[in-house]
């Protein structure tokens, strides 16, 4: 299929401006779902063995461990075909409190010859008000066939001293409908975003939202949502053990490893596009801060494993890292929509061997 994809479709694609393409791929996505009985077709056909044990991380079962990484679905319009993909999980996002354009286009570009894509699109979305009012027509937690997580990030135009607030807003309007909640404070393209990792505001922003969840967990008929922290791969190691002090001080749910890179190795250090480097590319890097926080936290905190996933190889890689779940966005541009499937499948079959 994969072969297939490659040789008919994606030179079609790849005609087509970057982002284009992508938009094209959330339609498609988006009208497959509008058909259940032919998603329920597919996933019969992608789907692991019966007798294949699901993945268990943070209170919730996964039918498979490769997920659909934040970015590809900003704004809930296609997940509910993902599992029709063969997709374990799939996570929407990154979505704001508020609704914003993002960064002056063109803002994605691809890198065939290293199965790379650079973006600086700036948390492009609809908002949590919208995003919300869409997730309230779709299945809810207790009636989908794979874990939904909801990614948020920091509207462009909140301050670094209103990010807490801003965090929350979204959080107040999204938690329902979220299996887990994502704090993205990594992401590359957001002025002064990164800065949330630094010890004192992390802390900040994990206090306010963690109260939260304990406060609307209380409430009649709530439960209390996962929530996971997603970190960059340019902090260095002590700014990654500060980061997991403050994610053991508030108990928080998993880490989300790695974003994209403002680095630029090899053939990309005279790229002069801005922004978050994706693909095989980061493989390494990923794998090495996932590693080294698997044997930090002792193999406590569960991981999700993102960053350079092409092939069953590159997968392995993370979980025999330390990664619980792994997550592809980039690998699927090049390696077409039903990657997951056959990624879950190897992966399943490297177990078994």
């Amino acid at each position: 299929m994969g072969h297939f994809y490659e040789k008919l479709f994606r030179r079609t694609l790849f005609t087509l401006d970057s982002e284009v393409a992508h938009e094209r791929g959330v339609d498609a996505m988006a009208l497959l779902g509008a058909f259940p009985p032919l998603c329920r077709a597919l996933e019969a056909w992608s789907s692991l063995p019966a007798a294949t044990r699901p993945v268990e991380a943070f209170g919730l079962k996964f039918p498979n461990a490769v997920g659909l990484a934040a970015g590809f679905d900003k704004n809930a319009r296609a997940w509910p075909a993902a599992a029709a993909l063969g997709f374990g999980h799939v996570e929407i996002g990154t979505v704001t409190a508020l609704a914003q354009s993002g960064n002056p286009q063109p803002r994605m570009f691809r890198y065939p010859a290293q199965e790379a894509v650079i973006n600086r699109m700036g948390f492009n979305n609809e908002g949590a008000v919208a995003v919300a009012a869409r997730l309230a027509k779709q299945p809810g937690p207790a009636a989908r066939r794979i874990p939904l997580g909801v990614n948020l990030g920091k509207s462009k135009v909140a301050d670094l001293d209103q990010a807490a607030e801003d965090y929350l807003s979204s959080f107040a309007l999204l938690a329902d409908y979220a299996d887990y909640v994502v704090l993205n404070v990594s992401s590359p393209n957001t002025p002064g975003l990164r800065q949330l990792q630094d010890e004192a505001r992390l802390r900040e922003l994990l206090g306010a939202v963690t109260r939260a969840n304990r406060q609307r967990a209380a409430e009649p008929g709530k439960r209390r949502v996962p929530i996971l922290l997603k970190i960059a791969p340019d902090l260095t190691w002590p700014q990654i053990d500060a980061a997991l002090g403050v994610i053991a001080e508030f108990s928080l749910d998993g880490i989300i490893a790695t974003n994209t890179t403002l680095a630029r190795p090899g053939p990309f250090a005279k790229v002069p596009e801005a922004g978050g480097l994706s693909g095989a590319p980061l493989r390494r890097r990923s794998t090495e801060i996932i590693n080294y926080i698997a044997r930090t936290t002792g193999g406590r905190l569960p991981i999700i494993g993102v960053g350079g996933i092409t092939d069953s190889v590159s997968a392995g890689e993370k979980l025999d890292a330390g990664a619980t779940l792994v997550q592809v966005y980039t690998g699927m541009i090049y390696r077409g929509p039903f990657f997951a499937a056959a990624l879950a499948r190897a992966l399943v079959a490297r177990q078994q061997n």
